[in-house]
């Protein structure tokens, strides 16, 4: 495909909302779904923490 300026480049043949909202999508996405996973991940190894714990006072 070739564009003549920068407007008709951004305006992607009158698709530009679809094409530019799916690319704002994925991209939040990808910035997103890391920051879940570390908050997921964090949650789990504290709640196995508090396991060990409570498992750890109850032997004693």
């Amino acid at each position: 495909m070739n564009w003549g300026s920068a407007a008709e480049f951004f305006a992607m043949g009158g698709h530009a909302f679809y094409v530019w909202g799916a690319f704002g999508a994925c991209a939040l996405l990808m910035i997103v779904e890391p920051i879940l996973a570390r908050r997921r991940r964090s949650n789990a190894l504290d709640e196995l923490r508090r396991e060990m714990r409570a498992r750890k006072e109850s032997n004693e």
